[in-house]
């Protein structure tokens, strides 16, 4: 079993041969991609990797017997017919994993005996335990679940008998340091798919209750930097490479480096991961990061945004309209159509530096 605890630095262990190793920390080149192709782009070397450091004592360890073998991957190979020019072929393609995630929440009853209950169903990409439970992280703390990861006993892979060893890698328990009440988050309508991303909170109201403050972060960058973001995203891209079906959501810095970046079949699920990393990294609030992301700019990912304390917001596509109205109240600079060197800015312009 897989597990990480909050408390100090978060631990993500793996199993390896048989045994232990702690999970790297330091901002390298990211492990949760797949290999990329021979052509491919080399993969960024901005995203966190496993630490040297020894695993706190606070962990608990694996016990079960499973390998790294049976967890999915994050793609799959598939023989298809391409028809080009008139021309017949079969070849090889490589299409992204999309498999169910089940969150349940663990907890005492009356007796002291831990029951499990289920909290949500999302589809997402699959890779190291680490993605996963960034994911899980990310989500509990863009709902305000969570405020930190100190909130969190333990994640864990449920290793139920009554689950095959390849399902138990799609089932992550969540044990909390302060208790939830099943039924307030059902009355939220806590559940996310792949296709529209987390239903509920769909009001700006919910997020003033939470205590959320407008974004008043300084950072000012230049228009140049903002049109060199997409071509280092695609370069970090291995996985989108490869199967050309998968978002992503990326940090960078106001130098325009690069500063970690997850994918994932939904678009909500990549800046859960993403913000989920932050969270167990302990490098909340975002306040001098840029992120972009590969896809529109939805309401849910500016509210993912705000919670996180991004200041400004980038996408490839189109922005919705209630997107704008949250990035505007909330103090976040949006920009959207970022692509073949143009733009346009939807809010708070003060931040880029342009010459009018």
């Amino acid at each position: 079993m897989s597990s990480v605890v909050g408390k100090g630095t978060t631990q993500i262990l793996e199993e390896q041969g048989g045994g232990l190793e702690p999970s790297k920390n330091s901002p390298e080149p990211s492990k949760n991609s797949p290999e990329p192709s021979k052509n491919s782009p080399e993969p960024s070397k901005n995203s966190p990797e496993p630490s040297k450091n020894s695993p706190n004592p606070t962990v608990s360890t694996l016990t079960t017997k499973t390998t790294s073998k049976l967890r999915p991957s994050s793609k799959q190979r598939k023989t298809i017919i391409k028809v080009e020019s008139g021309k017949v072929s079969k070849k090889q393609d490589y299409l992204v994993t999309e498999e169910p995630l089940e969150i349940r929440l663990r907890k005492s009853n009356r007796t002291r005996k831990v029951e499990s209950e289920r909290l949500s169903i999302t589809m997402r990409t699959p890779g190291t335990p680490a993605n996963d439970f960034e994911l899980v992280t990310g989500l509990l703390f863009s709902e305000g679940i969570i405020q930190s990861q100190a909130d969190i006993q333990k994640l864990s892979y449920c290793v139920d008998k009554i689950l095959s060893e390849e399902q138990r890698f799609n089932v992550i328990n969540v044990q909390l340091k302060h208790d939830v009440e099943i039924d307030a988050i059902q009355q939220r309508t806590f559940i996310s798919n792949s296709a529209c991303g987390v239903c509920g909170k769909a009001s700006l109201d919910a997020l003033h209750m939470q205590g959320h403050c407008t974004n008043e972060s300084p950072i000012e960058v230049t228009p140049e930097l903002i049109q060199s973001l997409p071509d280092k995203l695609m370069t970090a891209q291995g996985l989108f490479t490869q199967t050309g079906g998968i978002h992503a959501a990326a940090l960078f810095d106001t130098e325009g480096n690069l500063i970690a970046l997850r994918e994932d079949v939904g678009r909500h699920n990549a800046l859960d991961k993403l913000i989920g990393w932050a969270v167990l990294e302990d490098k909340l609030p975002l306040e001098k990061c840029i992120l972009l992301m590969s896809s529109r700019a939805s309401f849910e990912l500016i509210q993912k945004a705000v919670v996180a304390g991004i200041p400004m917001v980038c996408a490839l596509s189109a922005p919705s309209s209630l997107a704008v109205q949250l990035a505007d109240e909330f103090g976040i600079s949006l920009i959207a159509f970022l692509r073949d060197e143009r733009f346009n800015i939807y809010a708070h312009e003060q931040r880029i530096l342009l010459n009018t």
